[in-house]
């Protein structure tokens, strides 16, 4: 790596010329810089805005799955299998299914290596179980901390290896020539109020962009809060995207973010509902469900089903919970929470002892085999799952005293950009991975984001050792390609710190938020979709005027916000033209519809809905933001089959030693 200094428009920035950078510094992120060293690239360094604030690093659930091929006992699969699986979930490409199959145990094999305690038999089989979508047992875990050590030891070998990371820094503009991206421009976060220190460029001949998911678009999330996501960014510069419509919400916890799913549910908490300064409480799913026991198994299936899905809405199933949430904080103004100190008033006797046997066979198994039917929920969670208790005590919450407070939360988006089997996107040289790549569909077994994080990777440092293992350009060759973006950028910077603006940089972005959990969360209705993409569309022409920058920090977070506007409007651009091409209500949301054959039992006529036939489930929505004109190009494409080619072992091996196969 080569550093040096250039002059642009006046400005004095420091050039950093080097192979390749890897953007973001979670397990996807990790993994791509630890596999290219290891494949002989040692020039590259890693830009983040802070090495533990990632997505990877902060968040979990009860038991957070990794999704990969069973290898235990006699279950039987194959690699063809699991990508039937991947691609069955509908508008999924039948060959990055085949590649993230294909490479699931490489890759889980490879964490297990590096330290990640994965649990396995005395005899050494690697147990499974079943995850959400999953017609195997390919789940496993390290408990609701799996992310998490994941990305512990992969930092550990990333410090052994002495590779460098500029910790500080958000990335605000993706430089490219024509298709091929040249490197990134950043903003040094502590020193954002220095004209003179505020930027540095980074010149490289690829770019890894790992940096999770849209955040911060959505007020009611379970993202962590030090995630941001840098989605617009790479949108502004022509990156196409897919799939923007699917992304997957379901209850967390709020004071605390949390995906509470598993024994969280399977334990029988007790939902109730207040007014905003928590009082006249109330059991409020009675209501909703015709019955205790329908009310009881729904909250028992929630732990396995705990994305939103409209189709577990009718017949009492366990998304109703999820809507029945909603309709209590937003139609009611009220607030809800989970209680596990007491039993459901309104399934149990005057002992406050819960009647088991109004419970469905499904839910009794679990609880008799676990040897649970007994005592308080606090109890029967101590005893399945005394960490789930011990997590929330660390952040302050103790469960055994306190209420919790819950929403229906946006917690991944499975489309995102769009890339090749190698991960590569339709600029040259830039290869997005881990969450911020849309390989997913509409439906994804629980876990399987982990597993495409790391095939992503491992996938894009293959290519880039083998395809473009070459230097950056030349410093004066660089500057004059990419002079006009950064004079663009450094005036939009100067434009927010101008005088006259008045709202703030965090008054900004709290709307923008509130927008989107209000029409593009899992409860959407196309008129106001509409309404909001055109008031975003507006704000994103006017916001360098608008804002408001008095303190270090804003700044950084005014180029935020833009990347923000550009995100919501590509999204909310991508919802409204599925429904107007006739989508229904699919994956994680529901789409309002008057004339809906679907009523929800004891809510307005509001939550009509109809469910998708499958019509658009063998497309792929594609979508491209043309910065000049502030507009999006969409098109739906056919889903790319799985491959299923008879391979001759001879003349793959071949291809394989002459390089062909990167070709």
């Amino acid at each position: 790596m080569k550093k040096q200094i250039v002059e642009i428009a006046g400005t004095k920035l420091n050039v950093y010329s080097l192979n390749t950078i890897v953007v973001g510094s979670g397990a996807a992120g990790l993994n791509a810089a630890k596999r290219i060293y290891d494949f002989g690239q040692h020039d590259l360094a890693i830009v983040t805005e802070g090495l533990k604030k990632g997505t990877s690093r902060n968040t979990g659930s009860d038991k957070q799955t990794y999704y990969k091929l069973s290898i235990s006992g006699k279950e039987k699969d194959s690699i063809y299998e699991m990508a039937e699986t991947l691609f069955d979930g509908g508008a999924m490409h039948g060959d990055i299914a085949l590649v993230e199959a294909a490479l699931s145990l490489r890759s889980f094999f490879h964490l297990v290596e590096i330290g990640v305690p994965f649990p396995h038999t005395s005899y050494g089989e690697y147990l499974g179980y079943k995850t959400d979508h999953d017609p195997r047992k390919r789940g496993t875990s390290v408990g609701p901390l799996t992310s998490h050590y994941m990305t512990e030891k992969l930092e550990k070998e990333i410090t052994s290896r002495d590779i460098k990371i500029f910790s500080g820094y958000r990335v605000i503009a993706i430089l490219k020539s024509e298709e091929k991206v040249l490197g990134v421009m950043a903003i040094n976060i502590e020193r954002d109020n220095n004209p003179a220190q505020r930027y540095v460029l980074f010149n490289a001949k690829n770019t890894v962009y790992a940096t999770g998911g849209p955040a911060k678009i959505y007020s009611t999330s379970v993202y962590p809060e030090s995630q941001s996501g840098a989605t617009g960014v790479a949108l502004e510069e022509g990156v196409k995207a897919r799939n923007l419509t699917e992304s997957q919400y379901g209850l967390a916890s709020t004071k605390f973010r949390w995906n509470l799913s598993g024994t969280y549910q399977q334990v029988l908490p007790r939902y109730i509902s207040t007014d905003q300064e928590g009082n006249d409480q109330k059991e409020f799913l009675l209501d909703y469900f015709s019955s205790p026991g329908k009310m009881l198994d729904a909250i028992f299936l929630k732990g396995y089903q705990w994305p939103f899905d409209p189709r577990k809405v009718n017949n009492y199933g366990s998304s109703l919970i999820d809507i029945c949430v909603y309709n209590e904080m937003v139609n009611l103004g009220r607030r809800v929470w989970l209680d596990y100190t007491q039993n459901l008033h309104g399934a149990s006797n005057e002992n406050n002892e819960l009647d088991f046997s109004c419970l469905g066979s499904e839910a009794y198994s679990y609880l008799e085999k676990s040897q649970a039917l007994f005592g308080k929920p606090i109890g029967r969670l101590k005893l399945m799952n005394q960490p789930a208790i011990d997590l929330y005590k660390k952040h302050g919450i103790d469960l055994e005293k306190e209420y919790l407070e819950v929403a229906v939360c946006a917690q991944h988006n499975n489309g995102g950009l769009a890339g090749n089997k190698w991960w590569e996107s339709n600029l040259k040289n830039f290869f997005p991975v881990g969450e911020v790549n849309g390989s997913h569909g509409i439906y994804r077994p629980g876990g399987s984001a982990l597993n495409s994080g790391q095939v992503g990777s491992l996938r894009a440092a293959e290519y880039i050792t083998q395809a473009y293992n070459e230097p950056p350009r030349e410093l004066s060759s660089f500057v004059d390609l990419v002079s006009q973006k950064v004079i663009e950028i450094i005036k939009r910077g100067e434009a927010f710190c101008k005088e006259g603006g008045h709202l703030t940089p965090m008054d900004t972005q709290k709307g923008i938020q509130k927008r989107m959990s209000a029409c593009g969360g899992h409860i959407r209705e196309i008129n106001q979709i509409s309404r909001v993409k055109d008031e975003v569309l507006q704000l994103l022409k006017s916001v360098t005027l608008k804002t408001k920058v008095e303190k270090k920090g804003d700044l950084t977070r005014a180029f935020e916000n833009y990347d923000l506007l550009i995100t919501q409007f590509v999204f909310l651009s991508a919802i409204e033209d599925y429904i107007n091409n006739g989508g229904k209500s699919r994956g994680s949301y529901l789409i309002i519809d008057p004339k809906g054959e679907n009523k929800v039992h004891g809510l307005p006529g509001e939550f009509s809905f109809s469910l998708e036939e499958g019509n658009l489930t063998q497309k792929i929505q594609e979508i491209k933001f043309d910065n000049t004109s502030k507009s999006c190009r969409i098109q739906w494409v056919p889903v790319r089959k799985i491959p299923s080619e008879d391979y001759w072992f001879e003349n793959e091996w071949r291809n394989y030693r002459q390089g062909k196969i990167f070709d």
